[in-house]
């Protein structure tokens, strides 16, 4: 018994050897991968002009490793991802006017977390970067909510003073030769910043580096105290319908829930002075939203629950449409409205028919209010009754979820294709397609259940008229 259980223990030793092994080299992927590239120049451009973040990342690639490499990995603090909304890269060919740009496929790494938590994302080259190789890559990224109002809390007459965290070295897995960063703010009034030497301002912009030969996963956290008078508008859930009627039309309908993210609003508010020194009260709130609709928009309407509100202009011309709306009330920090826009189109702009017979819409996806960061989008395209086989093609991510909507008329209701992303800024204001298939016979399905009525009715009158029901004789 003795013998049998020693023998099954050194059966185990091969088998714990070759776990091991593996989880060794899980872990020690990242770290090979990372030693054969090197970044010989990076240059990031971060703008903090508006509540958005916007950072574009210019980096030149060298491939030092024995063997050709296929991806470049990204690697992002855990803030930042958590607030990233998206990213994008493509690579530059050519020089100055002859320069092309060729988007490259962004997705989340499997890699295991970096040092402090880093997450990682991975870029696929167009062509496998050979040994002694170089590319040039250019990164996009948008980052939300990532400015700390301080002081959190402002009166109706000071100005919004804002936090913003990052590192003045770029984090990479990657050793970097040359470097530097440019903060652009949205004016001269800087309160402070972090300075890493050798690092400058001059007039809108902070700049940090040029730095020389840092190590992979290099981090100095920097923070840069500035004035940012911009609304910081955000919806925290936007839900749009969108019904198709072969008829001719296309009904939109969009719910609101509209906050103003920025520092909270606190004392009494006063009309008087918002009125009267508009360049020193409220600053930082809404006087005015305008959203930018398509071009023939018709039947226009901007309401909220008390009923509607007359406080907007729409200018309409051939190729666009935009519509100014202005709240009910000013809207101060941490101070919020719902509200309805509803509009009609000509169908013929939107639904069209491919070449296997299907139709299909072409829908724009995101927001229409400028400059606007949305938590949540529900977009629901109501299709005719009758409607089958719906499929979806977006640009991004999204979760897709079907309902059925029954309106006046209906049988078995209306097929409804509900499209809800998180996240969404400008950029994701990309047009979006639904297919399906109709019979034009669906389409006589409603005439002909109210023709039918009507003959019934008439029918049944007729009856009635010259039917005798009388007991007398």
């Amino acid at each position: 018994m003795e013998v049998f259980v020693a023998r099954s223990r050194l059966a185990l030793i091969p088998l714990l050897l070759a776990l091991l092994s593996l989880s060794f080299g899980s872990s020690s992927s990242l770290t090979s991968s990372s030693s054969e590239l090197q970044i010989l120049t990076a240059e990031r451009r971060i703008d903090l002009a508006s509540h958005i973040i916007r950072v574009v990342l210019t980096l030149k690639v060298q491939n030092d490793g024995a063997s050709p490499a296929k991806n470049v990995l990204l690697a992002f603090p855990p803030p930042q991802v958590k607030h990233l909304a998206l990213i994008q890269a493509a690579e530059l060919t050519g020089k100055k006017k002859k320069k092309a740009v060729h988007p490259l496929d962004v997705t989340p790494s499997n890699h295991a977390d970096g040092p402090n938590g880093a997450k990682f994302f991975s870029i696929s080259l167009r062509n496998p970067l050979t040994t002694g190789g170089s590319v040039s890559i250019e990164v996009s990224y948008i980052l939300t909510q990532s400015l700390e109002p301080f002081p959190v809390e402002i009166s109706q007459s000071e100005p919004q003073l804002v936090l913003y965290r990052d590192s003045a070295l770029i984090l990479s897995p990657y050793a970097i030769k040359q470097q530097t960063t440019v903060i652009r703010t949205p004016s001269t009034k800087v309160e402070s910043f972090t300075r890493v030497e050798p690092s400058s301002q001059i007039r809108t912009e902070l700049k940090y580096g040029p730095y020389e030969n840092q190590s992979p996963y290099s981090y100095t956290p920097i923070l840069v105290h500035f004035e940012n008078n911009n609304p910081f508008a955000v919806v925290e859930e936007l839900v749009r319908e969108i019904e198709i009627s072969h008829w001719g039309n296309l009904q939109i309908t969009e719910h609101y829930t509209l906050v103003h993210n920025g520092a909270k609003h606190k004392g009494g508010f006063s009309r008087v002075e918002y009125q009267s020194r508009p360049t020193i009260s409220g600053v930082s709130s809404f006087k005015h939203l305008v959203a930018k609709l398509p071009p023939r928009v018709h039947s226009v309407y901007y309401r909220d629950n008390i009923g509607n509100i007359s406080t907007s202009h729409l200018r309409t011309s051939y190729s666009k449409s935009e519509l100014e709306i202005e709240p009910r009330y000013p809207l101060l920090g941490g101070w919020r409205a719902t509200f309805v826009i509803g509009y009609g189109l000509p169908l013929q702009d939107f639904l069209f028919e491919s070449n296997d017979g299907r139709r299909y819409l072409n829908f724009s996806f995101g927001c229409p209010i400028a400059e606007t960061v949305v938590n949540k989008i529900t977009n629901k395209v109501v299709l005719p009754e009758g409607s089958k086989n719906p499929s979806v093609i977006v640009p991004f991510s999204v979760e897709h979820l079907s309902e059925t909507k029954y309106t006046y008329l209906d049988i078995v209701g209306r097929p409804v294709v509900v499209l809800e992303k998180e996240n969404v800024v400008p950029e994701h204001n990309s047009h979006f397609q639904v297919y399906y298939n109709f019979h034009p016979m669906f389409m006589l399905a409603e005439p002909l259940m109210l023709t039918s009525v009507f003959f019934f009715l008439f029918v049944a009158a007729v009856a009635y008229l010259h039917m005798d029901i009388s007991i007398r004789k």
